[in-house]
């Protein structure tokens, strides 16, 4: 006997080939789209996708209405569309003509016209989401270092952490698991004392290390910083100079507190160079906690959009939240950088279609090669960005991965197409050429100017950043519940029908409370702050 089960399938676009499942179905059983049947005829798993038709060996399949794989072989229809019968297809990309500027329908933001965030003004006016100081090196010899003056001062000053885990073995070796009482902070307007520790600064070739200098100057301008500690072993790549040149190059009237040590060139020795280091630092955080958060409108946030660990829902509930939020921000004056170049591999012409300059056009297409090349050159190519996680989940080839990742841009017109490491310095949309790593994607999001980031997952995932929150958002409730330490919005509520709009505008208050401090991330709870630059030998 056969059954009818309507809502186990869903179709994103009238043209596309698959339905999505929503649930595991089984053959022999019949499902409905649209009042026209579909009997299964072989196992399909949740997230999966399922032949509408016969499909030909050759023929390229659709999602999102655009095409995201060529058929290997015959797909019956009814059947579980898979790696075994489904490969990579991208379309090459169109310029179009290219004359006239896209068309926009900006979405109503009256409700927000008027609202502020508490956020943290800086003498040039740019406004930060938090007001932490830095520490960080410009060579992986001084990480020791580096995490010195974290313990030095993290914990003492009140911004240390309950670790549970840390009483939990106490507990076994049959002492008192009760922790000492946290330390009051002295500092309150300081958020918080980050570090950054990397494997770079020498060994490498000097454009990675000049690219190093890039990224940290970057955070250190960044309006989320109030004063940098900067530690130099003195015989590195990543020399202080190189530094020097890559802040002035960031902003010649740079103003904040910089102190930087040179470990081979100091007198006494290396315990009297961190008791100096403490002193002077402590000094610099008394006069950082002179600056107090004040209501600022909301086009003052500059938001980064990204997703790690996605699934087969990703492109259907969280990520077009993210679009939708995108939108009302830069509706409002305020700005949103979409990275993450191999995940808007097939989706080019439409992003190109929104260009505001043909200038902007065309560089999106040489980095978009560029990247390409060397990925060739190392034996790879963006068909294999999915990873093993993905695949599990759903998105078995990269353009498939890519026409539901690139949602998160929303549908606002691009203003600007940046490299690894350039700033976005005016409102709208703007593209940034990031590889699909996650920490290597957020460190240059945050890098660009982002000062809170959004982050979509279907899997899990704990990524963070020293200095900007990451707002983590679930595709699926099962993820939100299972993994709740790690996420702080759920998507998942739009596959029984909840309105994606809806639940935009609760994601965007949920961001006011955060970028005004009201609200603490998951990631940061969990002290998960995460800094990896792009070497440009290759990564996907």
């Amino acid at each position: 006997m056969t059954t009818t089960t309507p809502g186990k399938v869903l179709c994103i676009h009238p043209d596309d080939d698959m339905l999505v499942a929503l649930v595991d179905l089984h053959p022999g059983e019949t499902v409905e789209w649209a009042q026209q049947p579909l009997r299964i005829n072989t196992p399909v798993q949740r997230k999966h996708k399922v032949a509408r038709h016969d499909c030909v060996r050759g023929e390229i399949l659709r999602l999102y209405g655009t095409p995201v794989g060529r058929a290997t072989t015959f797909i019956g229809a009814g059947s579980a569309v898979t790696i075994n019968n489904l490969e990579h297809y991208a379309p090459a990309p169109e310029f179009g003509s290219g004359a006239q500027a896209p068309v926009w329908s900006a979405p109503d933001v009256t409700r927000w016209q008027q609202a502020t965030f508490q956020g943290v003004v800086r003498k040039d006016g740019r406004v930060g989401t938090a007001n932490h100081w830095l520490i960080f090196p410009l060579v992986f010899c001084e990480n020791r270092n580096v995490e010195q003056l974290r313990d030095a001062l993290v914990r003492p000053l009140g911004y240390g952490q309950d670790d549970d885990l840390a009483d939990f073995t106490r507990s076994l070796l049959g002492g008192s698991t009760v922790s000492a009482p946290a330390a009051s902070r002295p500092f309150a307007n300081v958020d918080g004392v980050r570090i950054i520790t990397h494997q770079g600064g020498c060994g490498g070739t000097r454009a990675d290390a000049k690219s190093l200098c890039r990224i940290l100057a970057a955070y250190a301008d960044h309006p989320n910083v109030a004063g940098v500690t900067v530690f130099s072993l003195g015989c590195q790549n990543a020399q202080v100079d190189m530094f020097k040149a890559a802040l002035a190059e960031k902003n010649p009237h740079f103003d904040k507190p910089c102190l930087i040590y040179e470990q081979q060139k100091w007198e006494g020795g290396e315990a009297a160079m961190m008791k100096a280091v403490v002193q002077d630092t402590l000094k610099q955080l008394a006069i950082a906690n002179e600056i107090a958060r004040q209501p600022v409108p909301l086009s003052h946030l500059r938001i980064g959009v990204k997703c790690g660990g996605s699934d087969g829902f990703s492109g259907i509930t969280a990520n077009p939240v993210l679009g939708l939020v995108s939108d009302r921000l830069v509706a409002l004056g305020g700005g949103s950088i979409l990275s993450e170049f191999p995940e808007l591999c097939g989706v080019e012409s439409s992003l190109m279609a929104r260009c505001v300059n043909a200038s902007d056009r065309q560089r999106f297409v040489d980095l978009m090669h560029d990247f390409e090349i060397r990925a060739q050159a190392v034996g790879t190519t963006f068909a294999d960005n999915p990873s093993p996680g993905n695949i599990r989940d759903g998105l078995i080839t990269d353009a498939m991965k890519s026409a539901g990742a690139a949602r998160k841009g929303g549908s606002s017109p691009i203003v600007a197409v940046l490299d690894y490491g350039e700033v976005a310095n005016q409102p709208g949309l703007a593209l940034l050429c990031t590889p699909g790593n996650d920490v290597e994607s957020v460190t240059a999001l945050v890098s660009a100017g982002a000062n809170v980031v959004l982050f979509t997952t279907g899997l899990g995932t704990p990524t963070g950043n020293p200095i900007a929150p990451v707002v983590k958002v679930s595709s699926n409730t099962d993820v939100a519940t299972r993994l709740s330490e790690l996420i702080d919005f759920d998507c998942g509520s739009i596959l029984q029908g909840a309105d994606p709009e809806v639940l935009a505008d609760g994601l965007l208050e949920q961001i006011i409370a955060i970028a005004s401090g009201q609200q603490e991330t998951q990631a940061d709870r969990l002290g998960q702050h995460d800094f990896i630059f792009w070497r440009r030998d290759i990564s996907l």
